[in-house]
């Protein structure tokens, strides 16, 4: 019993072909209309009229719009990374706004030095940064 005979080499790379130009034309069409949806500058019959054009004509469709929307498609992007990564810069200086341990043992030393505070004062401050 021969297995896969009857399917020629040609075949199974065209079939291969095919299924990946099906894979990326589904990846495409789910990247462009997260695209059309997140957009602010067209209104709701422009979103259903490429969304449509997109399901009745497959190819042409999610090549026109590249061909047309790319490079905004590009900013949009773009701006939105620039966004998210402001959000996560802002997150990150909230939360690592505390100067540490050794800042806090450096400015309680130099009270000590000037002589605001006492002894006994710099060491219950040197011990509750250390401690935290």
């Amino acid at each position: 019993m021969v297995i896969a005979a009857d399917y020629p080499f040609l075949n199974i790379l065209w079939t291969m072909i095919i299924f990946f130009a099906w894979v990326a034309w589904i990846w495409m069409f789910i990247v462009i209309i997260g695209d059309v949806f997140r957009r602010h500058d067209i209104g709701g019959w422009a979103k259903a009229a490429w969304t449509v054009f997109m399901i009745v004509v497959p190819f042409v469709g999610v090549l026109t719009y590249l061909i047309a929307q790319g490079k905004g498609m590009a900013e949009r992007n773009q701006e939105r990374a620039r966004e998210s990564q402001e959000q996560v810069d802002q997150y990150v200086k909230s939360v690592a706004g505390h100067d540490g341990a050794a800042e806090e043992i450096e400015k309680a030393k130099k009270l000590y030095d000037s002589g605001a505070i006492t002894q006994s004062d710099y060491d219950a401050l040197k011990a509750k940064a250390l401690a935290a």
